[in-house]
């Protein structure tokens, strides 16, 4: 029973080891770790994409419609148990995706965090984007 009972808290407990097709999708600004105007702006304002083939295509939004795109391509490193995401982004380049993101796991999910010189570190989440 104890090895069952044990087996179970590790299933629920243990982090989601990503790999390179895990970054494929749509990601938008998580306004749950910090709610607000600025939060609320940033989600209205930025959103990006990674798609299957590693192109990354990041967009600046006014009123729902995106008005600039920076395009780049991600690898990921794979020394570790779960994948690492590294993102390249030709010029002009935005401090906005500058950085390595740090990335939290959880057992069925993660986060992207980028490290912005402007907003400080905006947190990202897989989603679709709809208007507030």
């Amino acid at each position: 029973m104890l090895i069952v009972l044990s087996f179970l808290i590790n299933a629920i407990t243990e982090k989601k080891k990503l790999r390179r097709k895990d970054f494929a999708g749509e990601y938008i600004v998580d306004r749950s770790y910090f709610s607000g105007r600025n939060a609320n702006w940033q989600y209205d304002t930025f959103k990006f994409e990674i798609k299957e083939n590693d192109s990354l295509y990041f967009y600046t939004m006014e009123g729902g419609r995106p008005v600039k795109k920076l395009v780049g391509t991600i690898k990921t490193v794979d020394i570790y148990p779960s994948h690492r995401l590294i993102i390249n982004v030709s010029a002009p380049r935005s401090h906005l995706i500058d950085s390595i993101p740090t990335i939290y796991r959880d057992g069925s999910s993660f986060h992207l965090i980028f490290n912005s010189s402007k907003f400080g570190n905006m947190y990202y989440k897989k989603g679709n984007w709809h208007p507030r």
